[in-house]
């Protein structure tokens, strides 16, 4: 569904972020179910305040910047967070996402390293799960609810591990100090109204919990890009320029087997100047919580198979049932 690139934000979301965009790829397989169960391991949620977390102090005014004030070199040896200011929204469930904003310093310099949507700039979403953020930031908003600002201290083995990240000055033994607002819970599903079943395309059964299940019709996959809506949203259109927030299923033509998804890991979010561009074109100038269903021929897929292009998917038809979510 997307190449393997680091999704567009602010550049420490583009780093902290480069997992989400990792599960369906032309140059990279789909996470192992062995990757998958590590990350069901982790309880993001779980997360203990304590003497480095408590120790951060931190503004409370939600309309503004937060500042956070610490004695340099503030680490811990596991993720802390900290609640300083409880909100009384929806919980961000496990594996759920919420549009955030936060900023980021350096634990040992005490240095500001960047900080994404306040002053009008671009709300990111973060999904609460290890398999689709880093690690200490899943950590530090499972469970949080909305309105709530958070701060965390992650050590190097739940942030950049041991070779740091130079383009942001830190170093391998560097910890960081986030502060999260965490703003609105997005839904985990589609909402929008039910449309008539698209003709000629696959027909789709949802289940309870608004998985796919997709039934291909007998034939010949098509030639060309074929986009049906399945729900009509009520939500903002997607530009083309967007970053969106998606659940999504991708089923060969060929077999009827499903090579991805993010329904069991949680919804993923990436600009769409990073996908193929049939995935592309069928979110752009939807509407947010909208279901459409589109089926991508190789050539504005994974291209065709050639000596020069061996990737799992090229010569494949796809199939996408995707649930719109949130777009910034």
């Amino acid at each position: 569904m997307r190449r393997r690139i680091a999704p567009v934000l602010a550049s420490f979301a583009a780093v902290a972020l480069v997992a989400t965009l990792a599960a369906c790829s032309n140059d990279s397989p789909t996470p192992s179910s062995s990757t998958a169960a590590a990350a069901a391991d982790v309880d993001v949620c779980a997360t203990p305040s304590g003497k480095a977390s408590d120790a951060v102090k931190v503004s409370t005014d939600l309309a503004a910047e937060p500042t956070a004030t610490f004695d340099k070199g503030l680490t811990s040896s596991e993720t802390e967070r900290t609640v300083v200011v409880k909100g009384d929204g929806d919980e961000l469930e496990a594996g759920g996402s919420a549009s955030v904003s936060y900023v980021v310093f350096n634990g040992t310099s005490g240095e500001r390293i960047d900080a994404a949507g306040y002053d009008g700039g671009v709300v990111p979403t973060f999904t609460a799960s290890v398999d689709s953020l880093m690690a200490g930031l899943a950590k530090s908003i499972g469970c949080v609810t909305e309105g709530s600002r958070v701060v965390s201290v992650i050590p190097p083995a739940d942030a950049f591990g041991t070779t740091g990240n130079a383009d942001l000055k830190i170093a391998a033994d560097d910890s960081l100090v986030v502060v999260v607002d965490v703003k609105d819970v997005v839904p985990s599903k589609a909402w929008g109204a039910d449309q008539p079943a698209p003709e000629g395309l696959p027909t789709v059964k949802l289940a309870k919990d608004g998985t796919p299940a997709v039934t291909l019709p007998e034939g010949d996959a098509p030639t060309e890009l074929k986009i049906g809506v399945l729900k009509k949203g009520d939500g903002a259109v997607v530009a083309e320029d967007a970053t969106v927030t998606v659940q999504y299923q991708g089923t060969k033509w060929s077999d009827g087997s499903i090579f991805d998804q993010s329904w069991g890991r949680g919804a993923s979010s990436f600009a769409l100047s990073g996908v193929v561009p049939g995935f592309a074109q069928a979110i752009a100038g939807q509407t947010v919580g909208s279901q459409v269903i589109v089926v991508i021929p190789p050539a504005l897929g994974y291209g065709e198979k050639s000596d020069s292009n061996t990737a799992e998917l090229a010569g494949e038809t796809l199939v996408f049932v995707i649930d719109i979510l949130a777009t910034s």
